[in-house]
């Protein structure tokens, strides 16, 4: 027993001290503004490099062949200038985070969060907090990727009002969120996405072949339990832990609401209640308002499309009525100015976001993402792997592509056609290919260099971390991609072996 034991802390004190060694190096980079700039370069050289040997593959979607692109040709030169702007308007992260600062940014200045918070929080206990967290944050996808900006920030806060450290807490939220992203209780976009993608392909093998956006349900959904187990032993065990005491402000305390606080948080929760029945109404009976004009369908409808205003509207609904009741907000000019003070705090991720745009915008133009993708599928079904082994190995290799294409739907349509009627041909079902495909994409997307909200992870770090850097973000989140993925493969293993349905009626072979 004592020797287990001691294996185990000499296990520990090995893994610490590998994730320094990352936090170490990982910080000794330019700053990440900088690096987005350094990368930028070292991508046209490449790209010129790999244009002039005439590399190109053939798209597995499209049938055409794809060449790498040289930035660094006229034809380059002419695109960087005149996209220059347009890659920075049109990041995915940036309207997104800007506008839902908007929303929630006015629920904390008025003092809407912190309210909740320890109302909340004086009624969870302290032991399960970190895997509430995560599995708030695994659900949270539904919300797509509005809840990369709302949750994180809240499990940080949930345990700076705690007393706790809130980089644990912030973390914890991001892997649920980010490293969870594609399981769930419920059926959501993502899943008639992929699902639409597979059933195409599937038909080059079998014209009766069809994949449901249910098909994975039955693995998914028993994920989000396993996953909120791991991640919150992670955060209690290894993220805290190395993180240390926080010194930083722990204002956000846990005392006794008056009055007036718990009259404006009844007042707020029937304001809130109401925008939410009058949203079911809206999207619920068939043929309602927010349902698809010409299916009918959820999955497709402008509810879901327009989820981020619909949960922008809410928060700036909720935390007006808040306010008022408080009295914080009197005239027509104090809401603005307390959104106005909620973007100030961005102002360094906006400037993070135009360097990044550019250097995924890049990396998108020059087709070198596809060319790794491909050739890497290729050496794949080259190597002969038959089995389980091929199934895991195509697994691990989706993780490494993932790195760098952060676009789950697009990578699908990428490996998609390479693996999935190979992978027929061996007998496994359309949908466990997809299950395989899933878990790698998911897990690894906390530590991608080239995921869009790192900038918005950055800022919130050096809010309560000046020194943190790109290795203290890689260091804290690494624990969570590597155990999710090694915990999601020994679940497919499971699945496979005891024959069990990934979705209503659908099994691995």
């Amino acid at each position: 027993m004592a020797n287990g034991a001691a294996g185990l802390n000499t296990e520990l004190q090995n893994q610490k001290g590998i994730l320094k060694w990352i936090e170490t190096v990982g910080n000794k980079l330019p700053h990440p503004f900088m690096l987005f700039i350094i990368l930028c370069g070292v991508l046209m050289v490449v790209s010129a490099i790999l244009s002039a040997m005439n590399l190109s593959v053939i798209h597995p979607g499209k049938g055409e062949a794809v060449a790498v692109k040289n930035l660094l040709s006229v034809e380059g030169i002419h695109w960087i200038l005149t996209s220059m702007l347009k890659n920075f308007v049109e990041f995915p992260a940036l309207g997104l985070v800007l506008a839902m600062t908007l929303g929630i940014g006015l629920a904390e200045k008025v003092g809407l969060l912190t309210t909740v918070l320890r109302k909340m929080m004086s009624h969870v206990p302290t032991a399960i907090v970190s895997y509430a967290v995560v599995f708030v944050g695994v659900l949270g996808n539904l919300a797509s990727d509005a809840a990369m900006v709302i949750i994180p920030p809240l499990g940080g806060l949930v345990f700076l009002a705690m007393g706790r450290h809130p980089i644990a807490g912030f973390a914890a939220g991001m892997a649920g969120v980010s490293s969870g992203f594609t399981a769930n209780l419920f059926i959501a976009g993502t899943d008639a996405l992929l699902s639409g993608i597979s059933t195409s392909v599937a038909q080059t093998i079998d014209a009766n072949a069809h994949v449901t956006p249910v098909d994975n349900w039955f693995f998914m959904s028993s994920s989000v339990f396993i996953l909120a187990f791991i991640g919150g032993w992670i955060t209690d065990k290894v993220i805290e832990p190395r993180l240390g005491t926080f010194k930083g402000d722990t204002s956000v305390q846990f005392d006794e609401l008056t009055p007036q606080e718990n009259k404006a948080l009844r007042v707020t929760g029937l304001v809130a209640l109401l925008f939410i029945a009058v949203l079911a109404v809206l999207v619920v009976p068939e043929g309602a308002l927010l349902r698809d004009p010409k299916t009918g369908d959820f999955l497709t409808s402008p509810f879901l499309k327009g989820i981020i205003p619909i949960i922008l509207l809410f928060f700036v609904t909720i935390s007006f009525v808040y306010g008022k009741v408080m009295g914080l907000i009197k005239t027509s000019k104090d809401m603005p100015h307390y959104m106005s003070e909620a973007i100030k705090d961005m102002s360094g991720f906006i400037v993070l976001a135009f360097t990044a745009a550019q250097f995924i915008a890049f990396f998108n133009w020059s087709n070198i993402g596809i060319l790794m993708a491909v050739n890497g599928a290729e050496f794949m079904k080259s190597i002969g792997l038959t089995g389980l082994p091929i199934v895991i190995g195509f697994t691990l290799f989706t993780g490494i592509c993932s790195l760098f294409i952060t676009s789950g739907s697009a990578l699908w349509a990428i490996l998609a056609p390479v693996f999935m009627p190979m992978l027929m041909l061996l007998d496994y079902s359309p949908a466990f290919i997809q299950v395989a495909y899933r878990i790698a994409d998911s897990a690894t997307n906390t530590i991608s260099p080239v995921n869009p909200y790192l900038p918005l992870i950055l800022a919130f770090y050096q809010k309560y971390n000046k020194n943190a850097g790109m290795g203290t973000i890689f260091a804290t989140m690494t624990p969570y991609a590597l155990v999710f993925l090694v915990i999601w493969i020994i679940q497919m293993a499971i699945w496979y072996f005891l024959d069990l349905p990934v979705g209503p009626g659908v099994y691995p072979r």
